[in-house]
This record gives structure tokens, C-alpha cells and sequence, in this order.
């Protein structure tokens, strides 16, 4: 059975599950690289007592795809999943989650850290933040040309 590589949802996730159906019993599986985003209850320097945030169906999954093909052909890795989270959250909720299998660890540390990188700088993912001031939307992306250079992206807008 095959696993989808991007699931874009408003339900939690579990992450022993989902590296579970990614290794799937593949025998060739020698490092499991995962990461899991989490809300804060900071931001900006504000307190933040929930934010929602919103995506474009169709689009998002499709692009979070492609950065998964470019990070099949970047490196030696045998699958990866992304899950995001969208809808209201509250600090402490689980927001995302990247998981790499591979071979061998270095493969599965770099394509994680390569996916996250690009789920942080460029995946269209927009929020609005209840702070004591009042709702504010913002992009959920950061502007971090260091990173995208990193692994030879130029930023959008340069």
C-alpha cells in the first residue's frame, strides 16, 4: 500500500503511525530523519492565543510535491512525508511534520532539513494570529535568503 506524500489536514497526526506506513517494512530503510513543528505562544513578540491558518487546495499539495521530487533527486532517500496542519490551532498543537527515510542517516538529515527549509521560506501557507491587540494576518512564510542559498534557490522576489 502505498503512502501520499503530502497531506494537507485540520486533524492531528501521530507521528509513530506515520513513520511506521513510510517504512513499511522496507528492508532497505537504515534511518528514519523526522521533524515536528509545534505552535508557540509567541510571535513577533506578541502574545498568541490562536491562529488559523489557510492554504490554496490543489495548489499547496502540488507544490509541497515538486519540493519532494527535487529532494528524491537531490539526495539518496527512499520516501518522505509532509503533513500540515491547517483550521485553528492552539499553542502547543502539533503543526507539521516532515519525516525522510533512507539508507543511511546523512541522506535522511539533509533531505529533512532541505524540506523544512522550504516549507518555512516558500510554501504558500497563510495565518491569522489572535493577539491581545487583535487578529492580524500575516504570510506564513520567512523570508530567509541564507537557507534558500543553501541549497541554490533564489528567493521569489530576487
Amino acid at each position: 500500500m502505498s503512502v501520499a506524500r503530502v497531506s494537507i489536514q485540520t486533524g492531528d497526526f501521530d507521528l509513530s503511525q506515520e513513520v511506521a506506513a513510510l517504512r513499511a517494512g522496507d528492508k532497505r530503510v537504515g534511518a528514519v530523519c523526522a521533524f515536528i513543528g509545534t505552535v508557540r505562544d509567541r510571535n513577533d513578540g506578541s502574545t498568541i492565543a490562536s491562529m488559523e491558518l489557510e492554504h490554496y487546495p490543489g495548489m499547496t499539495e502540488k507544490a509541497i510535491e515538486a519540493m519532494i521530487d527535487e529532494a528524491h533527486k537531490r539526495f539518496d532517500i527512499l520516501g518522505a512525508r509532509v503533513i500540515h496542519r491547517v483550521g485553528l490551532l492552539q499553542p502547543l498543537d502539533q503543526i507539521m511534520m516532515v519525516a525522510v527515510v533512507s539508507a543511511h542517516r546523512g541522506q535522511s538529515f539533509e533531505a529533512c532539513e532541505f524540506l523544512m527549509d522550504y516549507l518555512k521560506t516558500q510554501a504558500p501557507f497563510w495565518k491569522k494570529e489572535q493577539t491581545p491587540e487583535g487578529a492580524r494576518w500575516v504570510d506564513a512564510r520567512v523570508s530567509d535568503d541564507a537557507a534558500l542559498a543553501r541549497w541554490g534557490i533564489s528567493a521569489p522576489n530576487a
